[in-house]
């Protein structure tokens, strides 16, 4: 499928993961993308080399985002790429991991996680606005996490829960200029950063047990969600969160 040709992408926290899929199946489908990292430069690297080698055309841009001048160096790197041509998709993916519990998190990790995790999307949605075309595609990855009572991951669900909120406002606001925004909610999805995470004892196979589709998610099931959302066939969905979780505790199986 080729249905994004001629079309610009920003996929922040690209160089592995969830990020590293999205940006690879925008590129399959024809977009331009600037693989957005932070430290991983290696693997953003290898996220652009795999693009170009499939034939795609991609360009790495670094900025750690969260700390103070975050957007102004990513944009930067982002009009570089761009040479003068307008974004047409913006995916921001890239965040900060659960801190841990209410008695452990402290306000560090607190002001971090809302720093990545919120304050980085809004403004980068901010200054993307003005370069982007009409029509569109704005997509932030959000969590199951809002849906569920996890105590050790409170704070890390009240970020979600933020861009949810905020993926809703800016629908309605950004709509007259034919831009959809939207929002995706992975549950438990393996990827190889995280991949020794589902290998404690029994944790895999309890999750799975607890999905509808009775699987771990993986980087690509979430990513061929997101290419969706930024496609035409997606032009009259704005303002929603997607659950991409295989159906993660909808209820007892039994």
């Amino acid at each position: 499928m080729s249905d994004l040709i001629g079309r610009t992408a920003l996929v922040t926290g690209a160089s592995r993961g969830i990020g590293q899929a999205i940006a690879t199946r925008l590129a399959g489908r024809g977009a331009m993308v600037i693989v957005h990292y932070g430290t991983d430069a290696d693997g953003a690297t290898a996220t652009a080399g795999r693009i170009e080698r499939d034939g795609g055309t991609a360009v790495a841009v670094r900025a750690e985002l969260g700390v103070d001048g975050d957007v102004d160096e990513l944009f930067a790197g982002v009009e570089a790429a761009l040479a003068g041509r307008p974004l047409d998709i913006v995916v921001n993916n890239a965040a900060a991991q659960p801190a841990g519990p209410l008695g452990a998190t402290t306000r560090a990790e607190f002001d971090h996680l809302f720093a990545v995790n919120v304050r980085a999307p809004y403004f980068i949605i901010q200054r993307a606005l003005p370069l982007m075309r009409d029509g569109g595609r704005i997509v932030t990855i959000s969590s199951v996490a809002t849906r569920m009572a996890n105590p050790a991951q409170t704070s890390f669900a009240m970020t979600k829960g933020a861009i949810e909120t905020m993926s809703l406002t800016l629908a309605n606001e950004l709509g007259v200029r034919g831009i959809t925004v939207n929002a995706v909610a992975p549950g438990a999805t393996r990827t190889p950063a995280n991949a020794a995470v589902f290998d404690a004892p029994g944790l895999a196979g309890f999750i799975a047990g607890s999905t509808a589709l009775d699987r771990l998610g993986s980087a690509d099931d979430v990513a061929d969600v997101v290419a969706f959302l930024a496609s035409d066939a997606a032009r009259w969905i704005t303002g929603q969160v997607v659950d991409a979780s295989g159906g993660l505790f909808l209820g007892p199986r039994a």
